[in-house]
C-alpha cells in the first residue's frame, strides 16, 4: 500500500475512532466491494493523486447495472483544489491502467464541490454512485445535500432528445 494511501486511511480511522483494520473493512465492505479491485483502484488512485486524495467514488452504467459487453467502469476521483486537472494528471493515470471485474477503469478527476454547488455529475454521484473512499467525510456530506436539493425539487432530471440531463429549478 502506497505510504500516502495508508496515511489518508490511518486519519481517517481516527477521525472515525476505529483501528485502521476495522475502517478499511467496513468502508469496503460498505460498498459492496470488499475484494482486489476497490484495493487496486484506491491504490491506483492514491499513486496519481498522493497526499491530495479525498474521495474515490464509482458511478455509471456499471455502478447503475446498465453496463453493455462495451463498458467501462467509470472513477469519479476527488482531489484537493491545489491539483490542476490537467492533461498531465490524465497522463499519470493512463500510464497504468487498472480493471474493475475485468472491464477498463476510467477515471474522471474533479475538485472537492463547493458546498452549495450542484451540477448533473454530482446529482448523478449522489443518486447512483458508490463511495469507496472519503478521506473526511466531506464529498459523502456533499452527496447527502445534493440528494436533499433533488427530494426538495431544487434539482431536476430530465431528458430532451432522450438524453437525460440535470439542472437546477427556477
Amino acid at each position: 500500500m502506497p505510504p500516502s494511501l495508508h496515511a489518508a486511511l490511518d486519519g481517517a480511522a481516527r477521525a472515525a475512532g476505529m483501528s485502521l483494520n476495522e475502517y478499511c473493512v467496513r468502508r469496503l465492505a460498505s460498498a459492496g466491494t470488499a475484494d482486489g479491485d476497490a484495493a487496486t483502484l484506491l491504490s491506483r488512485a492514491s499513486s496519481v493523486a498522493g497526499d491530495s486524495l479525498r474521495a474515490v467514488l464509482l458511478l455509471g452504467s456499471w455502478v447503475r447495472g446498465e453496463a453493455t459487453e462495451a463498458s467501462d467502469v467509470d472513477a469519479l476521483i476527488v482531489v484537493d483544489r491545489s491539483v490542476d486537472l490537467d492533461r498531465a494528471l490524465y497522463r499519470l493515470w493512463d500510464a497504468e491502467p487498472i480493471a474493475w471485474q475485468g472491464r477498463p477503469v476510467d477515471a474522471h478527476f474533479v475538485h472537492v464541490p463547493k458546498e452549495e454547488t450542484f451540477s448533473g455529475l454530482w446529482a448523478e454521484a449522489a443518486i447512483d454512485g458508490q463511495v469507496l473512499f472519503d478521506r473526511d467525510g466531506s464529498v459523502s456530506n456533499h452527496l447527502r445535500r445534493v440528494r436533499r436539493a433533488i427530494a426538495e425539487g431544487r434539482i431536476l432530471r430530465r431528458v430532451s432528445l432522450g438524453q437525460p440531463y440535470w439542472t437546477q429549478a427556477t
